[in-house]
């Protein structure tokens, strides 16, 4: 079973997704990122690619397609809020995103991540 990120794991680990692009989701100890790709075939190619890591992990994103955007919220719900498997799906979900022909991301629509660093064990 996964355990909720500690306060320095969020110092350490919470900030750089910050700088990729990744927000805190208001109200929630979750993540989230808007992916935008140049089609619905790029999309669903990427989702498939990522389904494939949540199976292999056990870890499985809350996500909403329509056409070539992908808006993705990453939790835990096992431990109710941010886990090291959220960081590690961030993660891969971010290099195969770099790895599709002209991915790009949309950073105006959550909090600041910096919000969710400070939070004890249970926010």
């Amino acid at each position: 079973m996964a355990d909720i990120l500690t306060p320095e794991e969020r110092q350490e680990l919470l900030i750089p997704l910050g700088e990729a692009g990744w927000g805190a989701v208001p109200d929630r100890d979750a993540i989230r990122k808007v992916y935008i790709f140049p089609n619905f075939v790029e999309a669903w190619g990427w989702m498939s690619r990522v389904a494939i890591w949540c199976e292999k992990w056990n870890h499985h994103p809350e996500w909403l397609n329509v056409y070539r955007t992908v808006d993705v919220t990453l939790a835990t719900h096992d431990v109710d809020g941010l886990s090291n498997l959220d960081i590690k799906l961030a993660k891969k979900m971010d290099a195969l995103a770099e790895a599709s022909s002209g991915a790009s991301f949309q950073s105006d629509r959550s909090e600041p991540i910096a919000c969710l660093c400070n939070l004890d064990a249970r926010g």
